[in-house]
Parts: C-alpha cells; structure tokens; sequence
C-alpha cells in the first residue's frame, strides 16, 4: 500500500468512530420532547398562551393543550428569514406573516379536543398542537 491509501483508511477509521461516539451520545429525545411540551404552555388571565419559536422551523413541533380554555398561539422570531416566517392553518383560514423579530399573537379562541394542524408558508415546517 502507498502512503495515500494508509492516509485515507486513516482519515476514513477516525471519521467513522467520530460518527459513532457523536450519535450514542444523544439523550432519549421522548424526555427532551415531554420537557418542551409542558413549558411552551401557561395561563395568564384565563387564557391559555402556547409559545412556538419560528426559525429554521417551528419548535416544539408538537404541543400538548387544553381544550376548552381560550387559547392565544405566541409564535416567537429572532432574525427569521426563512419561510417559518410566514404560519398557516388551513383548518381555521389562518395565514400571517411574522416579523423578522418579535413575537405575534394569533387568536383561536376555544378550541375542541384534536389535534390543529399547521406549517409555514410553504407547507415544510409542520408543527401541531394536540387539544385534550
């Protein structure tokens, strides 16, 4: 073998137990989720506010609420320029853009038990919030 062979088996073996030491150490992401659901939600004034973070996507991408409770959808940008920047929810007509930074509220109202559906502008980001 030449010395380019043995450099590039090297480079390849070191790049493969990289892959592998990086990907076993993730948490179990169910508790990392669960966590995320129950602090996107809180009660103020009688009204339930559920937080999303528009960027690069909607975070958390599923929420987990109360139905029956009016309910005040708070999504959050901080130098969003993608399409996250602009929320559908075809169930309900819904469609608004966000600024590039700031927080906007959108009205739902009292919603049933199930599950409300929505994405970005151009349907690639989904997020959605479960009512029980």
């Amino acid at each position: 073998m030449n010395k380019n062979t043995i450099i590039s088996i090297i480079i390849s073996a070191a790049l493969i137990i990289f892959a592998i030491f990086f990907t076993s150490g993730k948490t179990n992401n169910t508790n990392v989720n669960q966590e995320a659901l129950v602090n996107n939600i809180s009660i103020v004034d009688g009204k339930q506010i559920i937080v999303i973070n528009a960027k690069g996507g909607y975070q958390p991408r599923k929420s987990i609420a109360k139905a029956g409770i009016s309910t005040i959808l708070r999504f959050n940008t901080s130098g969003t320029f993608d399409c996250s920047s602009s929320v559908r929810i075809p169930s309900m007509n819904i469609f608004k853009s966000l600024p590039q930074s700031g927080s906007t509220d959108i009205d739902l109202s009292t919603q049933n038990r199930g599950t409300l559906n929505g994405s970005c502008g151009m349907g690639m980001y989904p997020f959605e919030i479960d009512f029980q």
